[in-house]
């Protein structure tokens, strides 16, 4: 009975997929939809699934391709290539009809890097409100790639996604970056721009890099292996989950009563003075993580109550909820946005107010970012909302213990993985080229950033076979504490991995040592950035040979006597002090290698350095440190020069 039965099943199965294939439909990749941008002047390839030999029938733009798939389904055609324009439709034609609507040709930017690349015009809608407002760029739209990862190889599509334009409404989820990039090509030369975002927060760069753009990192190269036993990795992550999950037994005691402390009846007994901003750790509280809340009565005038407000409350490390009068306006789940809540109408009341913030904390100093906005804002008058608070504490999390702490596998820090999911799928998509903001995750090993990034670079232009296919990089802003001492800096020698990849062609920097925050690893100048870059572009891409697109790059030095003298490229119109002051930052040193400060002047289109504490000076570094105090050199043009030094 057995051998019959297996018959009968195997027959069902194959009838199954025999019906299933004939009733196979065209499909498309999820970028390829109605609104999008297709590439100017390059060949353009459309591609997508439908059954095996079916015939397919493309009409774009005056012009038939006919296709056929192939016997895995997957089927490709070529158009050549294309001036701007637009709008246009497609129309496909196989076993079933599929148009697509307002589709444009222009410029597509691949837009790529870490969190300072994904950031969304929305998280910096107070320094851009005119800019949002006045969004009104059909022909600017943007594709966003959600998250998504895979350990295992490339992936063939990418998660759901749509073509927005620029308007005030979907603004709002461009990145800030890409937007000021693309406005200001678009508006100079009014070809429509396209931009891919796909970017992901604190990632590392070998995670955007194939296993193949990774083979001379062996390292990497076992990790990549070994990530590809999927019963590994979930046993990984099992087990981290299991010894993590009983680490904070207790409760916060702030909503664990039955009188919650934000709550507008209850009444605060054994609270403790503290000050916002500061962190908790610094005001005398030793090495807590937990839960931390703030309380503070705010006294309203009246021509304020009732209004709709909003609550600046600068950054938090690390997640908060904020009350007021025991009303709930918001809450963030993590440290790096600003905290800026809508208050509604009708919360405020005249005179005493209560404002409540629960704070929550898992590892290093908790509480708020010094140097921040912290006010209350309605109408046209604000209330500051620094100085004395009172602070009590609701929960303590227990330290998990002195033994070894199993790691799981974040799949978007994994090498490859980002590449696998969020690239490989539209290699065949053509760009114009790429944009990269991205470093800050590499920062604890920049030398090996200085290899890394070169391999990604030659990695993509392999991926969409274009030798040539034009990078376009961040060089990372000041970030961290000041320090007024020659110091190491990891920061810097990222910078200097940035710089020396200018040696591959095709590239370009825009160096923003003067666009960053000290305490904000998400600077909010975004506009500057995108510009900086477009700079580039309009120089090595739009025919604007003549326009000054960077600022001074060290190009080498000498020594005579008891000075360095340093000389540059992209002096542009002459090297100045951009303050008008004596140009800071430098330092210099002997061959012991032991950096003091040094005076520093400009002669022509050089720059003599010396000190004398060094009478035989062999090494010179210029604005060498997380956070450069006030570096001022820059070129007539007002760009910045670059950091560098010469004692690698």
């Amino acid at each position: 009975m057995y051998e019959p039965i297996k018959t009968i099943l195997a027959v069902c199965v194959f009838c199954c997929l025999q019906v299933r294939e004939s009733n196979a439909q065209i499909r498309l990749p999820q970028m390829i939809r109605d609104s999008m941008i297709l590439q100017r002047d390059l060949p353009l390839k459309i591609w997508g699934w439908a059954s095996p030999g079916e015939k397919i029938r493309i009409r774009f733009n005056g012009k038939q391709v006919n296709t056929t798939a192939a016997s895995g389904g997957k089927w490709q055609a070529k158009f050549p290539p294309m001036k701007a324009g637009g709008p246009y439709e497609m129309r496909l034609q196989g076993k079933n009809a599929v148009t697509l609507k307002n589709i444009l040709i222009g410029d597509v930017w691949l837009c790529s890097g870490q969190s300072n690349m994904v950031h969304q015009m929305g998280l910096h809608n107070i320094t851009y409100a005119d800019d949002i407002a006045q969004a009104d760029f059909p022909a600017i739209r943007q594709f966003w790639i959600p998250t998504t990862t895979s350990l295992t190889g490339p992936g063939d599509d990418l998660p759901a996604g749509h073509w927005k334009w620029a308007n005030p409404k979907d603004v709002n989820e461009f990145s800030a970056v890409a937007y000021f990039f693309a406005r200001s090509i678009y508006t100079k030369y009014h070809i429509p721009v396209g931009i891919i975002n796909s970017s992901v927060g604190g990632t590392p760069a070998e995670a955007w890099t194939s296993a193949e753009g990774l083979k001379n990192f062996d390292s990497l190269v076992s990790v990549i292996e070994r990530n590809r036993d999927t019963a590994y990795i979930r046993k990984m992550n099992r087990n981290s989950a299991m010894v993590r999950q009983p680490s904070y037994p207790d409760q916060d005691k702030g909503i664990a009563g039955p009188v919650k402390w934000f709550d507008t009846v209850y009444v605060p007994k054994g609270w403790h003075r503290i000050n916002i901003p500061g962190y908790w750790e610094d005001q005398g509280v030793r090495d807590l993580d937990g839960v931390v809340w703030y309380r503070r009565e705010v006294t309203v005038p009246g021509e304020m109550a009732g209004k709709p407000a909003k609550f600046f409350m600068g950054r938090i490390t690390d997640a908060d909820v904020v009350y007021i009068n025991g009303q709930k306006i918001g809450a963030t789940s993590y440290q790096y946005p600003q905290r800026r809540y809508t208050v509604p109408a009708g919360v405020l009341k005249p005179g005493k107010n209560i404002v409540v913030i629960r704070v929550e904390n898992s590892a290093g100093k908790g509480g708020f970012v010094p140097d921040k906005p912290y006010y209350l804002d309605a109408g046209e008058q604000k209330l500051d909302l620094k100085g004395d608070w009172q602070y009590k504490v609701g929960q303590v999390f227990r330290p998990l213990g002195r033994g070894a702490i199993p790691a799981g596998i974040a799949g978007q820090n994994q090498p490859a993985a980002l590449y696998n999911a969020m690239i490989a799928p539209f290699t065949e998509y053509a760009i114009r080229g790429v944009l990269w903001y991205q470093g800050e995750s590499n920062t604890a090993n920049g030398q090996e950033y200085g290899k890394l990034l070169p391999a990604l670079i030659n990695d993509w232009r392999t991926k969409f076979t274009r030798p040539d296919l034009p990078f376009y990089y961040v060089q990372l802003p000041n970030f961290g504490d000041a320090c007024y001492l020659p110091v190491e800096s990891n920061w810097a020698v990222v910078r200097e991995a940035a710089l020396k990849t200018l040696a591959l062609p095709s590239t370009g920097m825009a160096v923003t040592i003067d666009l960053g925050e000290w305490n904000d690893i998400h600077p909010d100048n975004k506009k500057d950035v995108g510009e900086r870059l477009a700079l580039i572009a309009r120089h090595f891409n739009y025919g604007e040979k003549k326009l000054v697109y960077s600022g001074p790059l060290y190009q080498s030095s000498v020594t005579e006597g008891n000075k360095i003298i340093v000389s540059f490229t992209n002096i542009g119109s002459g090297l100045i002090s951009i303050d008008g002051e004596e140009l800071s930052e430098f330092a210099i040193a002997g061959a012991d290698k032991r950096f003091v400060w040094a005076r520093a002047r400009i002669a022509g289109d050089k720059v003599e350095v010396w000190s004398d504490e060094v009478p035989e000076p062999e090494y010179v570094r210029y604005a060498w440190a997380d956070n450069p105090v006030d570096p001022n050199l820059y070129n007539a043009e007002k760009l910045p020069a670059s950091p560098f030094r010469t004692d690698e």
